[in-house]
C-alpha cells in the first residue's frame, strides 16, 4: 500500500473517531437504531474525505481557499446525504451534526498537524 493510502487510512479512522460521537446522538431522533446511523455517519463520511484529502488539495487555488472549498464540501455532502437518507429530518438539525462534527473533526485534525509536525 502506498504511503498515501495509508495515509489517509489514519487519516480517516482519527475522523470517524471524531465524528461518530458528536454525530451520531444529533442524529438519534432521525434514526433509533445506532447501528444504522452511525453506517450512514460512516458512508457520508466516506463520499466527502477522499475528496477533501485527494483532490482538494491539488488544486490550482490558494490554501485557504482549498481548505474552504473543501470544508464547505465535506459539510453540504454530508447534510445533504442525512437528508436524503432521512427525509423527516429537519435542515436545522442536519445542519448542526454537520457542523459540529466537521468542525471538531477539523480542529483536531489541526491540533494533531501541528503536533506531529513539531520539532
Amino acid at each position: 500500500m502506498t504511503f498515501w493510502v495509508v495515509n489517509w487510512l489514519r487519516a480517516f479512522g482519527l475522523t470517524l473517531a471524531v465524528e461518530l460521537p458528536i454525530a451520531a446522538p444529533l442524529l438519534a431522533t432521525a434514526e433509533p437504531r445506532p447501528a444504522r446511523r452511525m453506517a450512514v455517519i460512516v458512508l457520508a463520511n466516506l463520499s466527502t474525505h477522499p475528496l477533501v484529502w485527494f483532490l482538494f488539495p491539488g488544486l490550482r487555488l490558494g490554501h485557504g481557499t482549498r481548505l474552504a472549498l473543501s470544508e464547505a464540501w465535506a459539510f453540504t455532502a454530508e447534510l445533504a446525504i442525512y437528508l436524503l437518507v432521512w427525509p423527516a429530518l429537519r435542515f436545522r438539525r442536519a445542519a448542526l451534526a454537520s457542523m459540529a462534527a466537521n468542525g471538531a473533526s477539523f480542529a483536531v485534525g489541526l491540533a494533531c498537524a501541528r503536533l506531529w509536525a513539531a520539532p
